[in-house]
C-alpha cells in the first residue's frame, strides 16, 4: 500500500499544493512567506488524504 500511497502523493500533493498557491494569491497574499506557506500546507495535506484514497483503491 505504501507504492500506492507513494504514487498518489505525486499528484494529490502537487494538486494541493497547486490549489493553496491559487488560494494565497486570489486572497491578495503576493508575499514569498504566504506563497511557500500555503503550498507546504497544501502538501502536507495531501498526506493523509494519499493514504485514505490508496486505502479506498485497495479495498475494492
Amino acid at each position: 500500500m505504501f507504492r500506492l500511497t507513494s504514487l498518489l502523493y505525486a499528484i494529490v500533493g502537487t494538486t494541493l499544493a497547486g490549489i493553496g498557491v491559487v488560494v494565497a494569491v486570489s486572497l491578495n497574499l503576493y508575499d514569498f512567506q504566504s506563497i511557500i506557506v500555503a503550498a507546504v500546507i497544501g502538501a502536507l495535506l495531501a498526506l493523509p488524504v494519499s493514504w485514505l484514497v490508496a486505502r479506498k483503491l485497495q479495498s475494492l
